[in-house]
C-alpha cells in the first residue's frame, strides 16, 4: 500500500497541470530553478545596463532569454549577449531619448516641488504621466523584440499593442511602478528587480498571446 501511494505521489508531481502551462511552457516545470534563471538573467541585464542608455536593449534581450528558459531551449550567458548586441543598434537611439526625458522629467518635478517653475501638483502630475507612457510604450516595444526586428516598427505598434490590451498594460505599469519603489528604497536590489522586470514583461506577453489564440478559437 505505501509503495502505491508513493507512485501516486510521482505520478502527480509529474502530472501536467490542468491548464497546461507545463506542456505551452515546460522551463516553468521547477519553480526555483525558473526563480534562480530570473535573478541571473537580472545580473546578466545589470551588466549591460552599465552606459544606462543602453537599457532597452538589456530588456529585450532579457526578455528573449526568458522565452527560451521557459520553452525549456538552451539558455547560456553567450546567447543573451549575441542577442544584446543584435538588439544594440536600434536600442541605442530609444535609450538615449527615454533617458534624456527621464532626466528632463526628474528636474521639472524637482522644481515643481520647490515652486521654481508654475503650475503645482497639476502639471507634476501631467510630466509623470508623459514620462512613464514613454517609458512603459519603450517597455512594451522591447519585450515585443526578436532579431531580425527594426526597432522603429516596435515603437510603432507597441501603441496599437497597449490599447488593444488595456489590463496587460495595467499590469506593465504596476510592474514598473513596484520596480522604480524597490529600486529606490533599497538601491542594491537593482539586480533581482531588473530580471523580476523582464520576467513580468514575458508574462504579461504570454498572456497576451493566449488571450489572442482565445479570440481566434472563439470565432
Amino acid at each position: 500500500m505505501t509503495g502505491a501511494r508513493r507512485a501516486t505521489r510521482r505520478a502527480r508531481r509529474v502530472r501536467p497541470e490542468a491548464d497546461g502551462s507545463v506542456l505551452r511552457w515546460p522551463g516553468a516545470a521547477q519553480r526555483f530553478a525558473l526563480f534562480g534563471e530570473v535573478l541571473w538573467v537580472g545580473a546578466l541585464m545589470a551588466i549591460v545596463c552599465l552606459p544606462v542608455v543602453t537599457w532597452p536593449a538589456a530588456v529585450a534581450a532579457g526578455a528573449a532569454h526568458l522565452r527560451r528558459f521557459l520553452a525549456a531551449e538552451a539558455t547560456p550567458a553567450a546567447e543573451f549577449f549575441r542577442d544584446a548586441r543584435r538588439a544594440m543598434p536600434g536600442a541605442l537611439g530609444a535609450g538615449a531619448a527615454t533617458t534624456a526625458l527621464v532626466a528632463i522629467v526628474g528636474v521639472d518635478l524637482v522644481l515643481l516641488a520647490g515652486g521654481g517653475l508654475p503650475g503645482g501638483m497639476p502639471l507634476a502630475a501631467l510630466v509623470a504621466a508623459v514620462g512613464a507612457a514613454v517609458l512603459v510604450l519603450t517597455l512594451l516595444a522591447a519585450s515585443l523584440w526578436s532579431p531580425g526586428t527594426p526597432w522603429w516598427a516596435l515603437l510603432r505598434i507597441s501603441p496599437r499593442v497597449a490599447r488593444a490590451d488595456p489590463s496587460g498594460t495595467a499590469y506593465t505599469v504596476a510592474a514598473l511602478g513596484l520596480a522604480a519603489t524597490i529600486v529606490w528604497q533599497f538601491l542594491p536590489l537593482v539586480i533581482p528587480v531588473l530580471g523580476m522586470l523582464a520576467f513580468a514583461l514575458v508574462a504579461v506577453g504570454e498572456r497576451r498571446m493566449l488571450r489572442l489564440e482565445a479570440a481566434a478559437q472563439a470565432r
